[in-house]
């Protein structure tokens, strides 16, 4: 090794870029942005690069090798022009590259541990939030569907973590009563069977609502024989204490009036499809059965 550096002569673009570890494209790319000045042309009209331009290219590669955007760079080189590579704009520069590190970090731990939830829950199960997981936890294998997965997962994204733990009361009991999810299925069927081909007036939509408000009155009788209600009476007391802050329309993500049940006519308007006319009358029925019951 030499006992001093002796500066190079003044080299070709290729050979620049060679030194610096990067091509000649990206040099040009960085005359074009205004990060590297372009040297004058020798009379061969070829670029020309001295110490002085080396250095910076060598600064300019650092910098982007530790993840600092080419405009950033730029920036910091116009605040400190004198002195690029110790000034305060460089300084604050690192500060900031620093913290979107550690926040890009986070963000990694976060994504890890969500893959090992979902290896660990079962690929889909491990989508939904640790309070709809729980909520499931202890079904017999097999027993919950892909589409009731589906459902909590569309319910967990327009109402929330809370909305979904709680629907997934329903498919609890479905689970562990063979009879109802027979009868679920039938029912489901039976709505879907209302399409735009169905009149609202049709005798057909009255009786499918008599047949789901029975459907989901029996259901409601096997939740609370079950104690499965307590179990969200206890959802929402933990909730409530876990976040003080937030009203139930922040909390379930329906935008509803604080301290009101949704209506289902009113969840079905948020949910990203369309129901039938016929179908909609459906579910109005259905609505009117289960207020008058409970007067």
């Amino acid at each position: 090794m030499p006992a001093s550096f002796v500066p190079p002569r003044q080299v070709k673009i290729g050979d620049a870029a060679a030194f610096a570890g990067c091509t000649p494209r990206a040099i040009r790319h960085y005359h074009e942005i205004g990060l590297l000045p372009e040297p004058e042309r020798g009379g061969d009209d070829r670029r020309r690069y001295g110490y002085e331009d080396m250095i910076r290219l060598l600064w300019i590669r650092r910098m982007a090798d530790a993840g600092i955007a080419l405009e950033d760079i730029r920036e910091a080189f116009a605040e400190d022009p004198a002195d690029a590579h110790s000034g305060d704009g460089i300084e604050a520069l690192l500060a900031r590259v620093e913290e979107s590190l550690a926040a890009r970090e986070a963000e990694l731990r976060r994504q890890r541990n969500a893959v090992q939830r979902m290896r660990a829950e079962g690929s889909r199960t491990g989508l939904l939030s640790d309070l709809v997981t729980e909520r499931l936890k202890g079904l017999p294998e097999g027993s919950l569907r892909q589409a009731d997965l589906d459902t909590l997962l569309v319910t967990e994204r327009i109402f929330g973590p809370l909305g979904a733990a709680v629907q997934a009361t329903r498919f609890v009991a479905l689970a562990t009563h063979p009879a109802l999810r027979e009868e679920s299925d039938r029912i489901d069927a039976a709505e879907e069977a209302l399409d735009d081909s169905v009149a609202v007036d049709d005798p057909r939509v009255a009786q499918v609502a008599a047949e789901r408000h029975a459907f989901e009155t029996a259901l409601h009788a096997a939740i609370e024989e079950s104690g499965l209600d307590e179990d969200d009476d206890a959802l929402f007391d933990a909730w409530d204490t876990a976040h003080p802050e937030t009203g139930d329309d922040e909390a379930n993500g329906s935008g509803s009036d604080s301290g009101r049940v949704m209506s289902v006519l009113e969840a079905t308007g948020k949910m990203p499809y369309d129901f039938s006319p016929a179908r909609l009358r459906c579910m109005e029925l259905a609505e009117g059965l289960s207020l008058t019951s409970k007067v």
